[in-house]
């Protein structure tokens, strides 16, 4: 794994010689895990130093849902809902990265405008046609995810009747990635700013979740940061526990899929719980490296 500087928006970077930790910090009241949490600015801030006091490099702040079924959300009330988050976010915190989590562009303006570094779009850029132009316009870092169906025509991944249809679901994924990093190459998004994300729990079964973890390595060919984003997902729960359960049960299978997928090459780790998480990044990264 070489050593890689990430490029932001307002001159900021991102060390990724190490695996980073991403704090989530969902403004929303129907998220999996958390909806309801920190509805307020107060409850959110709060939230935010909580995260960077316990090692998060980056936090990301999201107003739309995108559990399986979520109902979507306006860009208004996205606006509404995080733009003051992240504000007051940048105020308290000037030295921590932020990315916002969205798939509409006028609400990544706003969020870049207020202070946020990143966008973070689970659609790849596709949903919305001028995502691709603002990120290279503002010079943002841009997150582009693979998904097989938008939140609110998918299911949790341990409760498909049939399991999504792929030849290959890594070779699907990265063919699909690829693609959408020579569209934002395209519309003059920086190659230094792009990192990827494969979706995990998005349109992927409980075993092509796991596949795609056991052949990172595939996807970081590619050439770019590979974002993990498994906590206390339903397939994690099912692979750990082995039966349904509650978000709020799978801690220890998130902290477990978190170091063996940075094992596999993945650099960054949407958690939302920072703290367990940063701890076994450290431990794993001491043992890792020599000295």
């Amino acid at each position: 794994m070489n050593a890689r500087t990430w490029k932001l928006a307002h001159g900021r970077e991102l060390d990724l010689s190490q695996p980073r930790v991403v704090g989530i910090l969902n403004i929303t009241p129907d998220s999996f895990a958390d909806g309801g949490s920190y509805n307020t600015t107060e409850q959110a801030l709060e939230r935010a130093r909580r995260c960077v006091k316990d090692g998060a490099a980056m936090l990301d702040i999201g107003g739309e849902s995108t559990r399986p079924g979520a109902m979507r959300v306006s860009t208004d009330d996205q606006i509404a809902r995080v733009i003051p988050v992240i504000g007051a976010v940048r105020a308290a915190l000037p030295d921590i990265a932020i990315s916002v989590d969205t798939t509409r562009s006028e609400v990544a303006r706003y969020a870049i405008e207020a202070g946020a570094d990143v966008i973070n779009d689970v659609s790849g850029a596709e949903e919305d046609d001028a995502m691709l132009s603002i990120a290279a316009e503002m010079g943002a870092g841009l997150i582009l995810m693979h998904r097989l169906a938008p939140p609110d025509k998918d299911s949790f991944s341990d409760r498909y009747e049939s399991a999504p249809k792929y030849a290959d679901v890594v070779a699907s994924v990265r063919e699909y990635l690829s693609e959408r990093i020579a569209a934002a190459q395209r519309a003059g998004v920086d190659a230094s700013s792009i990192a990827v994300d494969p979706g995990l729990g998005f349109g992927k079964s409980v075993e092509q979740n796991i596949e795609l973890i056991r052949r990172t390595k595939e996807l970081c060919t590619l050439g770019y940061p590979v974002m993990s984003a498994a906590s206390r997902k339903s397939f994690v729960g099912r692979v750990g526990l082995d039966r349904d359960s509650d978000p709020s049960e799978r801690l220890g299978a998130s902290v477990a899929v978190t170091v063996l997928h940075a094992q596999e090459g993945a650099l960054l780790f949407r958690v939302h719980d920072v703290m367990e998480h940063v701890q076994a990044l450290r431990a794993f990264a001491a043992v890792r490296t020599p000295g």
